[in-house]
């Protein structure tokens, strides 16, 4: 961007075709960024949002961008594991080995095969009461 360019508003593209490789591009030197590439584009968010729902060619394209970013950032995740950062340690458990007991707090799982009647307040508090007494 030259210095003549700085303080200068985007284009207005709305309605012109953007080549998806473009956008792309924008999208990922932006981050993923739906906000920063739409002003880039010269678009509104709403506008990327609703192209990127209407083409899947273009959804696909940030996707894949998407995900490439999640994978460097596993990697970096990966990397402070290593290197002994104890945050990371405790995010990883946390998120990828619930099953093992590093949740925060209770994961409650119940199926209710009974009719679904109306309770009054009182009913529910009653409810709630003898469902707590039981665990």
């Amino acid at each position: 961007m030259t210095n003549a360019d700085k303080g200068k508003q985007p284009e207005d593209n709305r309605n012109k075709p953007i080549p998806f490789d473009i956008v792309a591009k924008v999208y990922k030197e932006n981050a993923g960024n739906l906000s920063l590439t739409a002003d880039m584009l010269g678009i509104d968010r709403s506008t990327l949002w609703e192209w990127r729902k209407k083409f899947p060619e273009l959804e696909h394209k940030l996707h894949d961008y998407d995900e490439s970013l999640g994978d460097l950032a596993e990697s970096k995740l990966i990397m402070a594991i290593n290197e002994g950062n104890l945050t990371a340690i405790i995010f990883y458990l946390k998120t990828k080995h619930k099953g093992r007991g590093y949740i925060e707090g209770q994961e409650i799982r119940a199926t209710v095969n009974t009719a679904i009647k109306s309770m009054s307040q009182e009913e529910a508090a009653e409810f709630i009461r003898k469902l707590e007494e039981e665990c």
